[in-house]
């Protein structure tokens, strides 16, 4: 039955897809294993308060109804809901199609083996004749059954049920074939919980039982499994040896574990076989490795069944432990001897490969028995006594253990490397060992026939008759012929013997010689590919897959301690890169599509531990860079331009220096260790040490730059410590970063500046992320950004990140509330007393100095996001507040108050006393955040100063070619008349605007003041709203003729004129142009009514709020760039000149 997988064998190919399938879904769902929602655990009070009555567990099906009636009865659930929905809805799809995929799995198995029994396919037993097929039958139960357990160790059972909800509700129309309450059925929770290693009764035979497999394919494969060597590996360990049949048979033994819970009167009753199971897969092991380093002790898993247990105590009885333990750990320790004799003889011989090939078996037999029986992974208090023993009877320390593993893959893989080029150059070798014998013989002849004269060597035909037909036989050989080379060497020896020859010196060398390279070509002969085969067999690691990773820290304490063993670390990490191959064995053989993907995921892994153990080099690179920050920060004095020289020994500073040249060494030589890797290939990944290197060192760059600014941006409201003195100390240490950074890179080999630019730049587009993400939803964002809350309040606690913090600090220093912008002098003052200045213009840049251009354009963006936030706030307010028909009346009576031009007194009278009747009620809230927004832009502007200012020193060409591009670009689309946005339609032009702006607001070269935040809706009368709400706060204010400005009339309701008409003018900026200008005229007709009203009485309340309101227009005009004449057009020009003569006396 050797045709069993070819093409046209419908049975194989069928069940070969199968298996390859099922291997493809044990990938899927370990890699889905770490992308669970946090959410879905509900293990905090505040996640199970915001998210409990939406994610739910099976429950929800008995009560659908009513929980979605919930939901819908409350607004804060649905908008919660929709947030779910938008994030997790791909990733449900993810979840329940690897879930879905177990079931119709198990679903075409049981219709496979129908079909087969009915003989649908031929005959019912001929898979059962089959090698492959017999294999093939045993693995698709088996991976079955390492499917249902992975998903309950990785998916605990509540949180496989609310992702099969959350998926009905938000995606159940979108669901294949399989019906999703199938799936729930088979994926119920069933009580086990990993974290508390909490096992129900009847685990997990009750579970493999929801969806039957039929029952004589299991006998079949327990019967398959039990008796003989399935896999044929035993030939690899040497038949006839016992101590290594228990590992010759692991992966029967694997399957057997798993299969045997399918049929679980076998471990509960059945005595006899389960004693001739152990005796004869587990007489000296009992732990064992059933999927890619997924580990199960027998003395748990088989604790339950009577008969399992059993026969399980003689293997675990404690006088054969201690014997087996001593005999591994005795064996450990010979082998470590060996490897390490191995190694120190530098180059391997060719006639050493036999003896290598049974050292690389020795050293991979114990090291498989170690590294099971003593690892801490998934440990329970029963066995833990039990390997606390053995690590005591073996004598075992992880250093000799890593020592052997280290050695054992150096050494595999370099006879693995000569085993190869043994294959490759085997036939050419083979025909020059040929020639040359034949050269040798025939020389021999020569010489007895007399043709050649040597001192001491008689001529003798018959020898000379003998050696020419010896010649003819050897040059008769081929590679087969092994019997007959051994029959040549034993005619060389007694023909030596007997024509006593080897009193001749010389001949006697010449049949050495020629007995060599006879014994040469039975060598050569006999390499094979089975040699490698078995080797691979041999070399597999599969089984410590996930227990390497208890190994890290004793890597990472060896790199640190001697760099070079990186290069050993290679064949470690190639050693356990050849576990890939047991995964993707089936899929590669069924041509699955799979295979690129599982490949990935495999590779992947491995490639992210190699980096994680590699990671010790930039970190142990940046301790030592630390020290170097000191010395250039602290120890170093800067040399001035012109030295005398009897203070030239003051400034040598020797110790220091030779200090700074022993770090900079230490960092080469690490440097060094991690580029010998070169590039080395991990699966299907190749990965270059330059690269590793790079990333490694970007990783710890951001890690300890990340450190720095976040210890150095923290803020406490009794602190003496000012924002500027921390802003100054932070400078400090960032510079000291940046020119160690830049002094190590020749000795590191890569571009630091280029580096150091590229990872601050990351470092703050990651904390702007981070703090949009904690103060509101962002619907574009996948699951991991999923979003805290929709709205948050600006809090100083909201801010996660030293760049929030950092804002938030400078906001509430500045804030409106305690502190007047003092536009002349281009600071802020203490609001009581107008004379105390408690920040101004210099701060921004401290603040260059200590983030740099990204940070402050980063702090830039974030204030952008806040105004945003605020004034999406009053849009909604403003909706809100016009369907409600109290505010609708009341701005309705004021419109009709202000059109009534008849009698300007009574008509000013009446509209001040209803505005002042409803302020409060009406404008108390918009005016905190007109106030913030107001706030926020000043501090925008600030910010576009400072960058530009910089980019003119350092970058002045680029900052001219900035200007020039933009003012081109402008005039382009004002000729072009570009009015909506909708007219520019190429996607390179969209394009080009995009990286302008970008590149603008880098260099500051933008007026904050004159962007569009938002798509604000149509709101009727938003003009007037705005000018009501302007007449109702500019009644606090007054004209001061010290300061030349307004300022509050009482300090208990204080209110910033320049920070309201900014906040007023952004918010009307929003709007087409005809809003403001209806704004303003609304202004000038209120003050021109003032002015009529009461313009006979000096000092009057109407001259003061005139003389005010032209005033704050004039402020308005000013920032929202209002041509002046327009006012002109509506007030006349001598009232103004009036008003103002009248407030400058």
């Amino acid at each position: 039955m050797g045709d069993f997988l070819t093409a046209n064998n419908v049975r194989g190919q069928t069940l070969l897809r199968l298996v390859s399938r099922g291997n493809a879904i044990i990938a899927e769902l370990m890699r889905l294993k770490d992308y669970v929602p946090p959410i879905f655990s509900l293990d905090t009070k505040q996640v199970i308060q915001k998210y409990g009555t939406i994610i739910n567990d099976f429950s929800y099906f008995k009560a659908t109804s009513t929980y979605e009636q919930k939901i819908e009865d409350d607004p804060v659930l649905q908008e919660t809901d929709e947030e779910i929905r938008n994030n997790f809805s791909e990733l449900l799809v993810r979840f329940y199609l690897a879930f879905e995929s177990i079931h119709k799995y198990v679903t075409d198995l049981n219709f496979y083996i129908k079909k087969l029994n009915q003989e649908d396919y031929q005959s019912s037993g001929s898979v059962e004749y089959s090698e492959d097929g017999k294999q093939l039958m045993c693995e698709a139960v088996y991976l079955y059954g390492v499917m249902l357990l992975l998903v309950d160790d990785h998916f605990e059972g509540r949180i496989r049920e609310r992702l099969l909800v959350s998926y009905y509700r938000y995606n159940a129309q979108q669901s294949s074939s399989t019906r999703v309450d199938d799936i729930c059925m088979l994926l119920r929770s069933t009580g086990y919980s990993k974290a508390s290693g909490k096992r129900p009764v009847n685990y997990p035979e009750e579970y493999f039982k929801r969806i039957p497999l039929d029952d004589s394919l299991i006998e079949r494969a327990v019967g398959c499994l039990r008796f003989g060597d399935l896999y044929n590996q035993r030939p690899a360990f040497h038949n006839h040896q016992p101590e290594y049949r228990s590992t010759a048979l692991s992966t029967q033994a694997s399957m057997l574990v798993i299969i045997l819970c399918f049929k679980p009167e076998i471990l509960h009753t059945q005595t006899a076989v389960m004693r001739e199971i152990v005796d004869t897969f587990f007489s000296d092991n009992w732990v064992v490795s059933i999927y890619m380093g997924i580990i199960i002790n027998l003395k748990d898993w088989w604790f339950p069944y009577k008969a399992a247990r059993t026969a399980l105590n003689n293997t675990l009885e404690t006088s054969n432990i201690k014997t087996i333990a001593q005999k591994h750990g005795q064996k450990m320790k010979d082998l470590l001897r060996e490897t390490e004799e191995v190694q120190l003889a530098g180059t391997l011989e060719d006639s050493a490969i036999g003896s290598l090939v049974n050292l690389v078996r020795d050293c991979n037999v114990t090291l498989r028995w170690i590294l099971l029986h003593t690892t801490t992974l998934n440990l329970s208090k029963r066995s833990r006594s039990l390997q606390q023993f053995v690590i005591t009877e073996s004598k075992y320390t992880e250093i000799n253990c890593f020592r052997l593993l280290l050695n054992t893959a150096q050494i595999e893989q370099d006879v693995k490397q000569m085993y190869k080029e043994l294959l490759v150059g085997k036939e050419t070798k083979w025909l020059k060992d040929k020639e040359a014998c034949v050269k040798r013989i025939i020389d021999l002849a020569q010489m007895f026939g007399g043709n050649k004269s040597f001192d001491g060597i008689e001529k003798n035909q018959n020898l000379h008759t003998w050696f020419m037909e010896i010649s003819k036989h050897i040059n008769s050989l081929q590679q087969e012929d092994s019997r007959k080379i051994v029959q040549l060497l034993q005619a060389l020896e007694d023909v030596q013997e007997f024509h006593q020859l080897e009193n001749n010196l010389h001949v006697s060398q010449y049949l050495s010689d020629t007995r060599k390279i006879l014994q040469n070509m039975l060598r050569t002969g006999s390499i094979a590919e089975d040699t490698m085969i078995n080797l691979n067999i041999v070399t597999d690691c599969s089984y410590a897959w996930n227990i390497m990773e208890t190994f890290t820290q004793i890597m990472q304490a060896t790199i640190r301690k001697n760099p070079p063993t990186v290069i050993k670390l290679k064949a470690l990490f190639l050693k356990m890169a050849s576990a890939l191959e047991a995964p993707l064995l089936r899929i590669n053989q069924a041509h699955s599509t799979d295979l690129s993907s599982v490949s990935q995921y495999y590779s992947r892994e491995l490639e992210s531990y190699a980096r994680r153990v590699l990671q010790i080099i930039p970190e142990t690179v940046f301790g030592l860079l630390a020290q170097i920050v000191h010395l250039e920060t602290n120890a170093f004095k800067e040399i001035p331009t012109k030295l005398p020289k009897e203070k030239l020994k003051d400034y040598a500073q020797l110790e220091d220096r030779l200090q700074m040249a022993k770090l900079t060494y230490a960092v080469s030589v690490f440097t060094k260790g991690v580029l010998s890797l070169r590039s080395v290939s991990l699966g299907v990944l190749r990965v270059d040490s330059h690269r590793l290197l790079e990333d490694g060192i970007r990783q710890e760059l951001v890690k300890q730059v990340t450190l720095a600014l976040h210890n150095g941006l923290i803020f406490y409201s009794k602190s003496k410590v000012t924002l500027p003195q921390k802003l100054k100390s932070l400078a400090s240490i960032m510079d000291g970063y940046r020119k160690s950074f830049q002094y190590i890179q020749d000795y590191i080999n890569i571009n630091s500046l280029k580096i150091w630019h590229e990872e601050i730049i990351y470092i703050i587009d990651t904390a702007i992320e981070e703090e949009e993400r904690g103060s509101s939803w962002i619907s574009s964002k996948t699951w991991r950004y999923f979003s805290n809350d929709k709205n948050v309040s600006l809090t100083e606690n909201s801010c996660s990140t030293f760049l929030g913090r950092l804002t938030r600090e400078l906001i509430r220093i500045t804030d409106p509330r305690n502190t007047v912008y003092i536009e002349h002098a281009l600071a802020w003052h203490d609001i009581k007393t107008q004379q105390v200045e408690i920040l101004n213009y210099k701060v921004f840049t401290m603040i260059l100095d200590a983030i740099g251009t990204p940070g402050l354009a980063g702090m830039d963006k974030l204030i952008s996001f806040y105004i945003v936030i605020e004034l999406e706030n009053i849009i909604n307010y403003i909706e809100k507040e016009m369907r409600n028909k109290t505010w609708s009346s009341i701005v309705d009576e004021c419109l009709t108050i202000v059109n009534n031009v008849e009698n300007p007194k009574a008509t000013m009278t009446k509209l001040q006393a209803v505005v002042g009747t409803h302020a409060n009620k009406m404008w108390l809230q918009m005016l905190d955040w007109i106030l913030k927004i107001g706030h926020y832009q000043i501090l925008r502007r600030k910010i576009a100063y400072e960058l530009n200012t910089a980019c003119k020193f350092e970058a002045k060409h680029m900052e001219a070619a900035l200007q020039t591009l933009n003012t081109a670009v402008l005039s382009e689309i004002k000729s072009k008349n570009f009015n909506d946005e909708k007219k520019i339609k190429k996607s390179d032009e969209v394009q080009l605007l995009h990286e302008l702006s970008l590149r603008l607001d880098w260099a500051g070269i933008s007026d904050p003041l004159n962007k569009s935040y938002i798509k604000p809706p149509h709101i009727n009368n938003i003009p007037f709203v705005m000018f009501l709400f302007t007449i109702s706060q500019v009644s606090k204010l007054y004209y001061c003729k010290n300061t030349a400005s307004l300022l509050s009339k009482k300090s208990q309701d204080p209110l910033d004129a320049v920070v309201f008409a900014v906040g007023i003018q952004t918010m009307l900026r929003q709007f087409h142009i005809s809003i403001t200008c209806n704004y303003v005229k609304y202004i000038c007709i209120y003050i021109l009514s003032l002015v009529t009203s009461d313009s006979t009485k000096v000092g009057s309340e109407a001259e003061t709020e005139s003389t005010t309101t032209i005033h704050f227009l004039d402020l308005f005009v000013k920032y929202s760039g209002i041509p002046r004449s327009y006012i002109f057009h509506e007030i006349p020009n001598v009232i103004l000149d009036h008003c103002q003569t009248k407030a400058l006396r």
